[in-house]
């Protein structure tokens, strides 16, 4: 059991932006004309967020639990392993205590999705949907996302101990 009434943890991810693949960012569909490659559903935004959990609990990251040399994860639906992360957790007696993730995208405008993201995740993680925060940043046009050739998201949480 890992020790401490709080954890803190970090999480990254990123994904190139190819044709003839859906744009799935936090469990929700965004109408565009790309969507990221990977050999899941490659939901950024959700592996940031399980890496950050996974990390907070000293349990590795996403690739050690979800390898992708394992066809049961081949286009695998990320809030599904989420949720798979999240028994983890609860298993540890931990709870989130606060999420603050950010996407990065030139394109497309991802503020309109925003708060149905938080609430998605929110319900998976099965706590408050104030505790979520989720917002959207461009570069300006600088580096791969500012070149639409990809997408990243960070994400930042803290765990408590579940009494």
């Amino acid at each position: 059991m890992v020790e401490g009434m709080f954890r803190v943890g970090f999480g990254y991810d990123v994904h190139r932006l190819v044709e003839g693949r859906p744009l799935i960012l936090g469990g929700v569909k965004i109408p565009y004309i790309r969507g990221l490659f990977g050999y899941s559903d490659a939901d950024v935004l959700t592996h940031a967020i399980i890496d950050a959990i996974l990390g907070a609990l000293g349990k590795g990251d996403i690739g050690r639990h979800f390898p992708d040399s394992d066809p049961a994860y081949k286009g695998a639906d990320s809030l599904s392993l989420l949720k798979q992360v999240v028994k983890i957790l609860h298993d540890e007696r931990f709870e989130v205590n606060n999420l603050d993730a950010t996407l990065v995208a030139q394109r497309p405008k991802l503020a309109p999705y925003l708060n149905d993201m938080e609430a998605r995740l929110s319900g998976i993680l099965q706590v408050d949907p104030q505790v979520v925060s989720v917002k959207a940043s461009t570069t300006e046009g600088l580096g791969f996302c500012g070149r639409e050739e990809g997408l990243a998201a960070y994400a930042v949480v803290t765990l408590k101990r579940r009494s």
